[in-house]
């Protein structure tokens, strides 16, 4: 089983620090964190890298809309330079709320754009001179990063995708791959779809990575009925006020019934009837919820699904709080 942690920055970024170094220590493999209209997260990445020595660090996501591919490979040279290749890019189209309406920059052509970062990144962080003939970028001036020395052959990509044809692209191109809220059942389909949009672009099966963002609920601790609606708060957010990808995805995955009852009953504005009409059953599917004891369990079924890295959100509390938590979820 493989665990990665998200953490992302606030005022009490010291403390964090101290605790993705235990997390460092434990075995966790990689920390990830993104932004979306708080504060930017290269400078935060950048920290992190100076004071870690082995764990991963990756973005989760950067949009592919407010930078330019040529901003974000600079960022990244910088990256791969102080973490001695220890980076993960990882990019994604964020939606047009956020494009157009904090950015003012028109939502347009997510999937070629994402395809085109990604072929223009890799190709400035490998060292080669940018000679590039893209539908939306045409880069032909033979420019490459000044300075730069490559630190590895290849720095990988990472793409947040959950429609069939952002996955089949992602298949095509990327190195990793991070869904939300998925289903264990429908980690297998996933994998299949990856290992066959690789094979038709002529690359190994096993290219890319699937790397879930996994949400950790502990039961048996206190109000367990909170916990539980704890749980069903992500779902009920991501149905009905993150647009149509989210639903629509659990739609496909089958839950068809329990994404109509919650978007109808907030239509009406019945926020709780809205959050109850996840069952249970589609709640363990998306979530890992349970005792401490059994979460190690049910994060190693989901590996034994196809999780093969899963990034779960770092614990609340102190320094020793949160080091025994995430000793505890690898089943120390």
């Amino acid at each position: 089983m493989r665990l990665g942690i998200l953490a992302g920055f606030d005022a009490n970024w010291q403390d964090t620090l101290e605790k993705i170094k235990i997390a460092e220590d434990l075995g966790y493999e990689m920390i990830s964190t993104g932004e979306a209209w708080g504060h930017s997260v290269l400078p935060w990445l950048t920290v992190i890298a100076a004071n870690t020595e082995k764990i991963q660090i990756g973005t989760g996501i950067l949009n592919t809309f407010s930078r330019s591919p040529g901003a974000i490979a600079q960022e990244f040279a910088t990256l791969e330079t102080i973490s001695g290749g220890r980076m993960v890019c990882g990019l994604g189209s964020s939606g047009n709320l956020v494009i157009e309406g904090f950015h003012g920059v028109e939502f347009d052509r997510p999937l070629r754009r994402i395809r085109e970062y990604t072929e223009i990144i890799k190709m400035l962080l490998s060292g080669q001179r940018l000679q590039y003939e893209g539908e939306i970028y045409t880069l032909q001036r033979g420019f490459r990063l000044l300075g730069f020395e490559p630190v590895r052959e290849d720095m990988p990509v990472w793409i947040a995708a959950i429609t069939p044809r952002s996955i089949q692209q992602t298949g095509e191109i990327a190195d990793g791959i991070y869904p939300i809220h998925w289903p264990k059942k429908s980690f297998e389909p996933l994998k299949r779809q990856l290992a066959g949009a690789s094979r038709d672009a002529g690359r190994p099966e096993d290219s890319v990575t699937i790397a879930p963002f996994t949400n950790v609920y502990v039961t048996g601790e206190g109000d367990d009925d909170s916990v539980w609606r704890n749980a069903r708060q992500p779902l009920f957010h991501y149905t009905n006020r993150m647009g149509s990808f989210y639903w629509q995805m659990l739609s496909r995955s089958g839950y068809e019934s329990e994404i109509n009852d919650s978007r109808a009953a907030w239509a009406d504005r019945d926020a709780d009837g809205a959050l109850m009409a996840f069952s249970e059953n589609m709640v363990r599917e998306i979530q890992v919820i349970g005792s401490i004891e059994e979460v190690p369990q049910l994060l190693q079924a989901r590996a034994d699904a196809g999780a093969e890295l899963q990034m779960v959100p770092l614990p609340q509390g102190t320094t020793a709080e949160v080091g025994r938590r995430l000793e505890q979820y690898l089943g120390g």
